[in-house]
């Protein structure tokens, strides 16, 4: 999949798809999905987030969780200006934006990926980040909905940015043990070190069509066996096929999907939860 381009002086685009001449206006108004064939265009962050959450209830938390250079990494460029231009670009402090807010009424706490920032990768800020918003809704006793998009761990944290594989997956597991929902929506791409730990590790996971999903991306498989793979190899609908996936959700129907998820699965008053345990 492909971000929609900025808008230039044609209101029209060619889909990513099928190759179609398509109006872009229509194309934005439906949040990146296009009419003919509805390829889902990749959206930003905080695109996500008006997507899913009720108007005016989003509230971030986890500021001033940012990205270091814990490494001294040389570059060139040298790692803080690659992380100053991914901030200056993007408007964000890291690759994943979390904050509370209702869908459709029920009260979430939202982990939205932005592959824009450095490709989505995962370093010691987002899995920290990750780490707060699993606390937090442990905390108030509400689900959490990871939103994935990424190529995997940022390679210029080296370990510090594997561990947080770990340091996720522990998340995850604070989760289950205190009975607190989580909710994943797989979106193109996740891969990598993500892929591998909190993506993984939903208590439900759903995928936009479409959506690369993986540790490796097939180029690499194939070099590597030395095998033709199989049409639709790694996207949402061949793992929806293996069990791997719970459902695979159309981008416009994805609110009113999560909305009932979240009455169902949140937590009632009253309901042991298991905590000490």
């Amino acid at each position: 999949m492909t971000a929609l381009a900025s808008p230039g002086p044609s209101p029209w685009m060619t889909c990513p798809g099928c190759g179609r001449l398509v109006w872009e206006p229509r194309v934005r108004k439906d949040w990146g999905v296009t009419p003919c064939c509805s390829y889902h265009t990749r959206l930003r962050a905080l695109e996500r987030v008006r997507l899913l959450a009720d108007e005016g209830t989003f509230r971030e938390i986890a500021h001033g969780v940012v990205g270091s250079d814990p490494l001294a990494f040389p570059g060139p460029p040298p790692y803080q200006e690659v992380l100053e231009r991914a901030r200056e670009g993007s408007g964000l402090e890291e690759a994943m934006v979390v904050g509370v807010a209702r869908v459709g009424g029920a009260e979430a706490v939202l982990a939205v990926m932005d592959f824009g920032f450095m490709g989505g990768s995962m370093g010691w800020a987002v899995g920290e980040r990750f780490a707060r918003a699993a606390e937090f809704a442990i905390k108030r006793r509400i689900p959490l909905v990871s939103v994935t998009a990424s190529g995997g761990a940022r390679m210029q944290e080296g370990a510090v940015a594997l561990v947080q594989m770990a340091r996720t997956t522990q998340a995850c597991l604070d989760l289950a043990r205190s009975a607190t929902p989580h909710l994943a929506i797989l979106t193109d791409p996740t891969t990598g070190g993500v892929a591998a730990s909190f993506a993984a590790l939903a208590d439900v996971a759903v995928a936009e069509p479409g959506a690369l999903i993986g540790f490796t991306g097939p180029r690499v498989i194939e070099q590597t066996v030395g095998e033709k793979l199989p049409q639709g190899f790694q996207r949402a609908e061949f793992w929806l096929a293996r069990g791997y996936l719970d459902g695979v959700v159309h981008r416009l129907e994805l609110k009113a999907w999560l909305a009932r998820a979240l009455r169902i699965l949140s937590p009632r008053p009253g309901v042991e939860t298991g905590e000490g345990a």
